[in-house]
């Protein structure tokens, strides 16, 4: 009898499997106390709904029979959405490292009935590959180590979560020592600026971009140079432009704009055709005009739903002619796609995902004068506050047209969508959003997210982990954090930030790749604090030239003379007594401000000398 579970999930991943003939769970404390009840390991698979492979493992064994009766049988079987639950992915995937370097999805991992892994991989054939044996066999061989070796297993498990608590632990304190002449904690700003010599080292100097196949677009690596280069190392400027040129040319990005998540060969050529929210949105942060442009076109007209908000992705795989493919939609003229179904969306909408796109779309409307991006990033945010806040703290972690998930907020929730209202109030003059910002911050200061109950008990809980393709949330709340020390006058923020950020930043000294939004974050914190306040009634090239003088430590903020006087009264200090009724700018150093600029001249003459 199938008992499968899915057909009520939120997750769009966990519904395309609610028609399998495997008899999926839930992730939580009832799948593992029927592991415990039946005495049987637990299969836990992990994927999201646009992965290529994940389609591919679930055609080929979670939809056969046979399979899974054998997994009826001898498993319980739980079904993970890792953009849902990126607290139970990050663990899971802390602890395949021990067993395969191919870390992906789909993820498959087997634990114990106290959620400890003991052995997993990602995809598995339904034959034998080579030296790549098929699902079938890793299931026996499972089963034979959980039945002929039970104390190995036993033992295994535990020492892994053992290393895995420990390795959580030790991120979360603070390395005593620091540089000398650095912010204590952070590296120094001559360490960060040599990390640009070992990444010039690692380009490649062909296509560009970084390293071999598969090449992916790295935002978080290229707005880490381009923010070392607005701090004076020119090299990396030529980097970061030369990197965003060869993604603008290559296949990675569709004639409509969106870029693919990575391309398959060295040259960004065959690409992986799912299209995530998150790598672009982060480019929109740092992309020059036209390739800002197409990124923002297609969130526009391909991820944004009516009321604002953003969905998590677009699949790799569409249906035509009657057939399931990869990539051919992509492959045909524009002109020839309105004529066929496209791939389906994954439909959640992700409170953190969303941030970093409301970041994304302020920084590049400023930067560009588009007012069209600044106004898609107000819409995205006012629909995030409405459905997925309540009293300016994140209730809500994810959702679809279908509900709510009970997947608690994370991290990631509540850094990235800090930041990105901060950078939005910054640009619309709008205090709303940086008083919601606020409560974001100070809930993430204080710890106050809840902790997935199997991976408590378990002690296996690890914390966000340093990402390659997607901005960290713990970076993004540090840099929201020293945001508001600057708005507020309040140096606790300052501090917190650092404390947040500084060991990711030692790390990313020798290990950029995955903490490069932390090192361009500890740069930051280590620049002389510039802070350029535009007061107008209405929009002036004063507010231009000042977002075009964003650097490391410099902030800008554009309002009018009503918008400074409500800034001040919610608390902001760096607004009191700015709300001038002639249009004025002020270039101020830790909050200590020369005379108003009247001009463009005037304020040109300031920031060149300041």
């Amino acid at each position: 009898m199938n008992d499968n579970r899915l057909g009520t999930a939120v997750s769009p991943y966990l519904r395309l499997h609610a028609d399998n003939p495997v008899d999926w769970r839930e992730w939580g404390p009832d799948a593992f106390a029927e592991a415990r009840e039946r005495d049987v390991p637990v299969l836990v698979s992990i994927g999201y709904a646009t992965c290529h492979w994940c389609h591919v493992m679930a055609r080929e064994s979670f939809a056969d029979p046979d399979v899974a009766e054998l997994l009826r049988r001898d498993f319980v079987a739980v079904k993970v959405d890792r953009e849902e639950r990126p607290d139970v992915d990050s663990s899971t995937m802390a602890a395949a490292a021990a067993f395969t370097e191919q870390l992906g999805w789909p993820l498959t991992a087997f634990m114990t009935p106290d959620a400890h892994v003991f052995f997993a991989g990602t995809y598995s054939p339904p034959t034998p590959v080579g030296q790549h044996p098929s699902f079938r066999q890793v299931l026996g061989a499972v089963l034979d180590a959980w039945r002929d070796r039970r104390g190995e297993v036993d033992a295994n498990a535990t020492a892994l979560a053992t290393a895995i608590r420990q390795g959580a632990l030790d991120a979360a304190q603070d390395e005593p020592g620091a540089p000398a002449g650095a912010e204590p904690g952070l590296p120094s700003v001559g360490a960060i600026h040599d990390v640009v010599t070992a990444l010039q080292r690692s380009e490649d100097t062909t296509y560009g971009g970084f390293g071999g196949a598969p090449k992916f677009p790295s935002a978080p690596l290229v707005e880490f140079l381009a923010d070392a280069g607005a701090d004076g190392v020119a090299e990396a400027s030529a980097l970061a432009e030369r990197s965003l040129r060869a993604i603008a040319e290559s296949e990675l990005t569709d004639p409509d704009g969106g870029v693919f998540r990575y391309a398959t060969r060295r040259d960004w050529s065959v690409p992986h055709y799912e299209r995530m929210l998150y790598d672009n949105a982060n480019l929109l942060a740092v992309a020059p005009r036209d390739q800002a442009r197409g990124i923002a076109d297609f969130l526009r007209d391909t991820l944004r739903r009516p009321d604002g908000a953003f969905v998590a992705a677009q699949d790799s795989e569409s249906t035509i002619d009657g057939r399931r493919v990869e990539g051919e939609w992509y492959r045909r003229p524009l002109a020839e796609r309105s004529t066929l179904d496209p791939p389906p969306l994954d439909d959640q909408v992700l409170t953190g995902w969303n941030g970093l796109a409301i970041r994304g779309l302020a920084i590049a409307g400023a930067r560009h004068g588009d007012d069209a991006m600044i106004a898609a990033a107000r819409a995205a945010a006012d629909a995030i506050i409405d459905a997925h806040l309540r009293d300016g703290h994140v209730v809500v972690r994810s959702s679809t047209p279908r509900g709510v998930s009970t997947a608690p907020p994370t991290i990631e929730d509540v850094g990235l969508l800090a930041e990105g209202l901060l950078e939005l109030a910054l640009v619309t003059g709008q205090v709303g959003y940086a008083t919601v910002a606020r409560s974001l911050v100070d809930d993430g200061l204080r710890g106050a997210l809840d902790v997935d109950p199997v991976l408590a008990s378990a002690g296996t809980a690890t914390g966000e982990q340093p990402q390659t393709a997607l901005r960290s949330g713990t970076v993004a709340l540090a840099g929201a954090a020293a945001m508001l020390g600057t708005l507020t006058g309040d140096d606790t923020y300052r501090a917190a930030a650092v404390a947040l950020v500084a060991d990711r930043a030692r790390t990313g000294v020798e290990r950029p790749l995955g903490h490069a939004d932390a090192l361009g974050l500890a740069l930051a914190l280590q620049r002389p604090s510039r802070e350029v306040v535009v007061v107008s009634e209405h929009p002036s090239e004063l507010g231009v030239v000042a977002f075009g003088a964003r650097r490391p430590g410099t902030l800008v903020l554009v309002v009018t003379p009503a918008q400074a006087g409500d800034w001040a009264a919610s608390g902001f200090a760096l607004l009191e007594g700015r709300a001038t009724k002639d249009p004025a700018a002020y270039v101020c150093h830790d909050r200590v401000c020369a005379l108003p600029a009247r001009s463009v001249e005037q304020l040109t003459g300031q920031l060149a000398s300041s």
